[in-house]
């Protein structure tokens, strides 16, 4: 689809990245989307030879070093501020490269069947005003499950991250109460003191620990542990599942696709959305100073975002993009110089 893409996932690039010289490239930043970074990393590396080293250290943490040009490219899941993009004169370009499900899962005895939660019930647990698992807001929505009275234990993320970042822009949707007082970020000043955990890895295992606690993850990280994972109701009124297919349910119902490619796409009003779905973004600078590594870097997108490499997305519990979304992308990346 796309000769651009076609074209880079054939020719071999071998780049000089700017800190080591050799033929390698280095990204940083998402947790949520190391599984399929480290999947294209090694298809990549056996086509061309090229090396790719991406370190899962958080969405900030990637933003961050794009902005200090301590690393080739970055990736994050909560695009730039307008703020952040003024300081560095909007030469960074955002380019979508894939999409995701931010799972909410649980670890509560005796519950044998998914948990249907509305984005209410979710805001007012994580703002404190839902405190028990037998909340009379739980049992309405989860009838004929029996629901012990414990205390809810919340798990969110000590990093800066852009599964918050997704998770937060959903409830701030759904909720006027946390849109004031909590609000949308990478970072956020949780209203309970719950357990905090660095990146998917460290949350998925805290809510595995700890009886009768709550916690959000990209959904690939729930399933490779065997997690519970609630059915999250959608602007239409449906508990939906994550899944490849309601992912891209939500991406199919954007109107306009802005030039700078920075959107969202939770609380989608089409039927089958799963509401809490996310975009990732490579992030490159515009121009890179070496052009060995800018080449390396573009070429290496350029095959992400091709058929083949969008192709093994599912494999992964991932969506991949398409139409106006992927075209707008691979021309993005195609600026890269």
């Amino acid at each position: 689809m796309g000769t651009k893409s076609d074209k880079s996932d054939a020719s071999p690039a071998q780049a000089a990245s700017p800190q080591s010289g050799a033929a390698k490239i280095n990204g940083a930043g998402s947790t949520f989307v190391y599984p399929c970074m480290t999947k294209w990393a090694s298809e990549y590396n056996k086509k061309t030879g090229l090396q790719v080293n991406y370190q899962s250290i958080g969405s900030s943490g990637g933003i961050n070093q794009v902005r200090q040009n301590t690393t080739d490219f970055g990736a994050t899941d909560t695009p730039m501020n307008a703020e952040q993009m003024k300081e560095t004169n909007n030469e960074i370009l955002h380019i979508p490269v894939v999409m995701g499900a931010v799972a909410v899962t649980y670890n509560v005895a005796g519950v044998d069947k998914p948990l249907k939660l509305s984005g209410q019930t979710i805001a007012d647990i994580y703002l404190g005003k839902i405190k028990k698992w037998n909340d009379a807001a739980i049992a309405k929505t989860n009838d004929g499950v029996k629901l012990p009275e414990t205390d809810i234990v919340t798990v969110q993320r000590a990093d800066g991250s852009g599964t918050t970042g997704v998770f937060s822009d959903f409830l701030s949707k759904v909720s006027p109460e946390w849109k004031e007082k909590v609000g949308t970020g990478l970072s956020l000043k949780w209203p309970t003191q719950g357990v905090a955990s660095k990146g998917n890895e460290g949350v998925a295992g805290s809510v595995q620990r700890t009886a009768n606690s709550i916690g959000y993850v990209e959904v690939v990280y729930a399933q490779q542990n065997k997690m519970a994972v609630a059915e999250i109701q959608n602007a239409a009124g449906e508990f939906v599942t994550p899944s490849v297919d309601s992912v891209s349910k939500a991406a199919a119902d954007l109107k306009e696709i802005p030039d700078d490619l920075r959107l969202s796409i939770t609380n989608a009003a089409a039927p089958g959305a799963y509401p809490i779905a996310g975009i990732t973004w490579a992030l490159a600078r515009r121009k890179i100073a070496n052009p060995e590594s800018a080449k390396a870097v573009k070429d290496f997108l350029a095959f992400a975002l091709g058929d083949e490499a969008q192709g093994m997305v599912a494999t992964l519990n991932y969506s991949k993009l398409g139409g106006d979304l992927l075209k707008k992308a691979r021309d993005k990346a195609a600026l890269i110089e």
